[in-house]
């Protein structure tokens, strides 16, 4: 039963890393850009979403609306100040101006709400049963949501036109401009969901730890990354296997070896994935153009 325990606790910070690796996939197979910046968009979810509900009063789900539709209106905004003016730049540039970005949302955050950190309340209140054991319905709600959000992406991705849109950008914007495609907008919708989907990814982590500080989304970003690379960066579904795996590694790990080398093993995936198979579980190896 512990085995199962603990597997259902990796499914659920692993629904979580998929959703912020998500987000690093979209945007690098569109813009072959690391946006490093995205996981400090999980910082400013998680205490857009405390505000109003400890300010104002909110209820849960307002809160959380506001909170997507804020943080998907500054993924944009950084997109089109940070990263559009740079977009025929070396990589090198893009990754320092990212690093820049996140730096900046962080003392923000700190000069706004100080470094102390803030407890934020579990939404998701009760338990469920399965076999003999409770789990949180926060557990039960992240996994259920998440794995919908997976569904709906795919299908958004597949069979709509914006999501054939962002398939044609990324596989070549040049081409995709002489067929009509708004290769800008495509990108800032690309930007606007990726960030979303970290809005809600921060709520369950919130509800899941209850603690929010300007440093929040740093090492959670890290992780998503991991994920994202570890499932082939750029594919969607690689992100959602990779955040699972790496969720149920970290409860395992936890669980039968030390929580104090959880972080260690992550790392460690991420080193052996490159040493193996840089392109990851469903990457694809590709060629650089000359």
């Amino acid at each position: 039963m512990t085995l199962v325990y603990l597997m259902i606790n990796g499914l659920q910070i692993g629904s979580i890393y998929a959703l912020v690796a998500l987000g690093y996939s979209m945007v690098y197979g569109i813009v072959k850009l690391v946006n490093f910046a995205h996981g400090d968009i999980i910082m400013v979810g998680a205490y857009t979403t405390w505000y109003l509900m400890s300010r104002f009063s909110a209820p849960a789900w307002l809160a959380v609306i506001v909170s997507i539709v804020f943080c998907s209106a500054l993924g944009v905004l950084i997109e089109k100040i940070a990263y559009k003016p740079l977009r025929k730049s070396d990589r090198l540039s893009l990754l320092v101006t990212a690093i820049g970005i996140s730096l900046l949302l962080q003392n923000t955050a700190q000069l706004l709400f100080t470094a102390n950190p803030r407890m934020f309340t579990n939404v998701f209140t009760g338990t469920v049963t399965i076999g003999e054991r409770q789990f949180s319905n926060a557990t039960a709600v992240t996994i259920a949501v998440s794995l919908i959000i997976m569904a709906a992406l795919t299908l958004l991705v597949k069979h709509t036109k914006i999501g054939k849109a962002m398939r044609t950008v990324s596989e070549d914007s040049e081409t995709s401009q002489l067929m009509g495609i708004n290769v800008n907008n495509t990108i800032s919708f690309t930007f606007a969901l990726g960030s979303g989907l970290a809005a809600i990814g921060a709520v369950f982590y919130c509800c899941s730890y209850s603690q929010i500080q300007p440093t929040m989304g740093s090492m959670l970003g890290l992780k998503a990354f991991v994920a994202a690379v570890l499932g082939g960066i750029g594919s969607i579904p690689g992100a959602m296997v990779g955040g699972l795996c790496i969720g149920i590694a970290e409860s395992l790990t936890k669980g039968y070896i030390s929580s104090q080398l959880t972080d260690a093993v992550v790392f460690g995936i991420l080193i052996v994935v490159l040493l193996i198979k840089p392109s990851g579980i469903f990457g694809r190896n590709q060629g650089e153009k000359v």
